[in-house]
């Protein structure tokens, strides 16, 4: 089998893994009467995530550490350029009062340490990785009592796909986790032996391969849930999926895979570019939630996104 027909299925397979595993999480969520914010934020950014951290978790234990630290940066470019670019243009999308107090900042500072860590560790390590996990519980612990105390009420009749995923029976939800989690599985293998089989071939870093074919596929699930709540105007679900996605990706995917195996740095670009170009699309971000919009990203601000998000691209190959 050539190795774009394994790369393929392995994106085929994360794709139809992801939908699964989003739509049993949620309908879970969803009978025990969680927020839609909440469950954006904490369940589907965690199940959003289930890609990148099989596909880093497969890599690192195949000693492609590059193909792992290149597919959580070049994740979080994407989810914040293409996929709320993408969800911008389609339809504006408003930023909750959560977003701006608490879950933006947990965003930039959690990333901000990413950064510190990479330069003074070359890479994490295993502690740190426990640290992360215990960051990471610490956090969705705080969002879960912040949401109780402002007596957020579960908006199940406010979304049609929530209605949807709410009236499958418990059997039929955990059953959507399972085939998901194996989907994911097989989709993470194939995915990174298509990916260094491709990187082998025509003589191009695993990071390349990485940040732009791997991390898009490991998007899509959040792409095809933030665009969904777009279009059914639940807002915090949009929102709060990909900043959660985010911050799950530093603290849930690099925290699990470093406390299983210490990840090291070995190409130097990935600080030097890639985080870079992380890191200020991040604040960029910032600069759209707190300074240029109302409480909203409008579409110019998605076009604009967008436009960064292919710079990134064309600079990351060429």
């Amino acid at each position: 089998m050539s190795p774009t027909i394994v790369l393929l299925l392995g994106l085929v397979l994360l794709f139809f893994g992801g939908e699964l595993l989003v739509r049993g999480s949620v309908a879970l969520a969803l009978k025990m009467r969680i927020s839609t914010l909440v469950v954006g934020m904490t369940v589907v950014s965690f199940a959003t995530s289930a890609p990148e951290l099989f596909v880093s978790l497969q890599a690192v234990l195949g000693g492609s550490n590059d193909i792992a630290f290149g597919n959580v940066i070049g994740s979080n470019i994407a989810n914040i350029t293409l996929v709320l670019g993408v969800t911008a243009v389609i339809f504006r999308v408003q930023i909750s009062e959560q977003t701006i107090t608490l879950n933006y900042p947990i965003l930039l500072l959690s990333s901000l340490v990413f950064g510190g860590v990479l330069y003074y560790f070359n890479g994490i390590t295993t502690g740190v990785g426990f640290l992360f996990i215990i960051i990471l519980l610490s956090f969705a612990w705080l969002l879960i009592r912040k949401s109780r105390k402002d007596n957020l009420k579960a908006a199940v009749d406010e979304d049609e796909l929530l209605e949807e995923a709410s009236k499958d029976t418990l059997f039929k939800s955990l059953s959507f986790l399972i085939v998901g989690v194996v989907l994911l599985k097989f989709g993470a293998d194939f995915l990174v032996d298509g990916t260094i089989a491709i990187a082998k071939k025509f003589e191009i870093s695993e990071r390349v391969i990485a940040v732009t074919v791997v991390a898009i596929g490991t998007s899509i699930p959040e792409l095809a849930t933030s665009i969904v709540a777009a279009l059914k105007k639940e807002d915090n679900l949009a929102v709060g999926n990909l900043i959660g996605s985010n911050i799950f990706n530093i603290l849930a995917v690099l925290g699990v895979v470093a406390s299983v195996q210490e990840i090291k740095l070995s190409d130097s670009a990935i600080l030097s570019f890639d985080y870079i170009w992380m890191i200020i699309i991040t604040f960029i971000l910032g600069l759209f939630i707190y300074a240029f919009s109302k409480r909203e990203i409008s579409r110019t601000e998605g076009v604009l996104l967008l436009l960064i998000y292919i710079s990134y691209l064309y600079f990351s190959i060429y």
